[in-house]
Formats: C-alpha cells, structure tokens, sequence
C-alpha cells in the first residue's frame, strides 16, 4: 500500500509539474507574440493608422513638391561650380527621396491617389501669382497651388545656367522651394492627424529651415 500511494504521489507531482511547463510555456508564447507583434503593429499603423484630408493633402503636395527639389538638385550636379553648394544639393536629394517613397506608400495605404487633384491647393496660403525672381525667398504658390514651386520658365533658365550664374539662381530658388515646403509642413502640422505625416512635417520643417540658413550664406559670398 506505502509503495502503490508513494507511485501516484509521484505520478500526480510529475503531473502537475508537466501541467505548470506547460502553462508557463503558454504564457511565454503569448508574451513574444505579443512582443514581436507590436513592431509589426506599429508599423502597419503608420501607414493604416487614422488620417484626415490635412494628411492625404500633404503627401500629395509634397510627393511633386519634392520632385521638384531633387531634379534641381540633379541639376547642380553638372552644372554648378561652388563645391559647398553642390554637396548640399545631394544632400538634399538623399534626404528627399527617401521620403517621396514614404509619402507614396502612405498614400497607397490608405487608398488615396499618389497625384493630386488638378484643384487641390494648399489651405490658408496666399493665391498670389507666380514668383518674382527679385524676391525669391518668398513662397508665393505657383500655378500649382503649391507655394515655392518654380515654373516651367523658370526651371528652363536654371537648366540653362552654369557656374556662378547658375549656383546664384539655384539658391536663391532653393530657398524659396524650401520655404514654401516649411509652410506645407506648418499647415500639416497645425491640421494633420497621423502621427507620422505630423513627424515628417516637423523633420521637413526643421532641416529645410537649417538648409535654408547654409544656402543663404552661401548666396551672400557668391
């Protein structure tokens, strides 16, 4: 009888030792599932997450403003002469397509056209014509609606330039596309709604504001 009752105390123990394994077991998979599911979360919410028309607006603006900004960094590329100038505009070109293709997914998330609609203007924002050359620094919108953009004229007579003529009009027009993608940022951040459209406005804002500083100086000892 001692032996028969000593080999189901030991058969329950192991028992309920394999039971315990195996709830910690369970609790530790639900742990990491929990754990590695949130980055996947986190990242699916970025594109996924609640946005509104500020947003969608600002991807879209942005997208062709951007565009823009990096075929005239192309540009300096063989055209310009001050080395200063020609490193800062392939920085600016490293910097912004990379977030052309952010932009592009978000959009493409939330089910929204990466082009925006021939009417689609920026809010709030002066409905001033085309830019005056003498005032470049001013982000008067363009017959896109978008403030800083240049002509068709305008980018023809930067391909045509080359060396110090061309390094004088590319920062002073610089400066003014910059300009005008600070205050699209602005606008985003004041009426956007996805975390991340509000964080790369504000990173747009903040390193388009330091450039426009580099390029003044550099505009001031051509």
């Amino acid at each position: 009888m001692k032996r028969t009752t000593l080999r189901r105390t030991v058969l329950a123990g192991a028992a309920l030792s394999a039971l315990l394994v195996t709830a910690a077991c369970g609790g530790n998979d639900m742990g990491m599932d929990h754990g590695s599911g949130s980055p996947a979360v986190s990242s699916s919410s970025s594109d996924s997450a609640a946005f509104n028309d500020a947003d969608v607006m600002f991807a879209q603006m942005m997208i062709p403003h951007h565009e823009q900004a990096v075929g005239m960094a192309d540009l300096a590329s063989t055209r310009a002469s001050d080395p200063e100038l020609k490193d800062l505009a392939a920085k600016i070109k490293a910097a912004q397509d990379p977030e052309i293709s952010t932009m592009k997914g978000w959009l493409t998330a939330w089910g929204k056209p990466t082009a925006a609609p021939a009417d689609h203007s920026m809010p709030a924002m002066s409905s001033a014509p085309g830019h005056n050359m003498s005032d470049m620094s001013s982000p008067t919108p363009g017959a896109s609606g978008m403030p800083g953009m240049m002509s068709d004229q305008e980018m023809a007579d930067l391909k045509a330039a080359q060396g110090t003529e061309f390094d004088k009009m590319f920062a002073q027009m610089m400066i003014a596309h910059h300009n005008g993608a600070i205050d699209m940022a602005k606008t985003e951040q004041a009426q956007g709604s996805n975390p991340d459209a509000k964080a790369l406005a504000t990173q747009i804002a903040s390193d388009q504001a330091t450039e426009v500083q580099t390029l003044q100086k550099i505009l001031n000892r051509l």
